[in-house]
């Protein structure tokens, strides 16, 4: 992704895209959309990064809506546009490494008394089939979710499923040999 976004201010702009939103709005989407299982906007940050694309000529204010209380509104400029189709386009074409901090576990294995290690990838797969029955829940409650908002649940519901097939066969190795542990040299 360009060095010119952070995800996280990419997501807001891409939501003041879709629609001029104040703040609160942008809270209210990103939780029914389920953002924060894969972004780190937390809710006092959103004031925060609107102020950040605001003084970089990204958004702007427009004007509020006649109902209810008046409200700061914020919606892209036409370089906040161009700045987000980059950023955007660039986020989907480019693989980007991801630092699991299973796999500095399984890199330290070795270590792991073999009846912990087992007990460890059991609570591991018990998050893995809770997480997966939350984004199932909320991708029944969203059954007309836009094409691009299912594409980010079905991405991640095939993320979770991949996890839990390679957890159960591993657990399953482990079960098969318990003699064949690895150990350090």
């Amino acid at each position: 992704m360009p060095s010119e976004l952070t995800p996280a201010e990419l997501t807001l702009l891409g939501l003041l895209v879709e629609a001029p939103r104040h703040g609160y709005e942008l809270e209210e989407v990103i939780a029914a959309r389920g953002m924060r299982e894969w972004t780190e906007i937390g809710f006092s940050s959103i004031y925060y990064l609107l102020g950040k694309l605001r003084d970089r000529g990204l958004v702007a204010e427009v004007d509020p809506p006649a109902r209810g209380k008046a409200r700061k509104v914020f919606g892209p400029t036409e370089e906040g546009r161009r700045a987000c189709t980059r950023a955007a386009e660039a986020a989907v074409a480019e693989l980007e490494p991801v630092f699991p901090r299973v796999l500095v576990g399984l890199a330290n294995q070795p270590v792991i008394p073999p009846d912990r290690l087992r007990a460890a990838l059991a609570r591991r797969a018990a998050s893995v089939a809770g997480k997966l029955a939350e984004l199932r829940a909320a991708v029944a409650a969203q059954p007309h979710a836009p094409r691009f908002a299912r594409a980010i649940f079905d991405y991640s519901l095939a993320q979770l499923e991949a996890e839990q097939r390679w957890l159960a066969a591993y657990r399953a190795e482990l079960t098969d040999s318990p003699d064949q542990e690895d150990r350090r040299p």
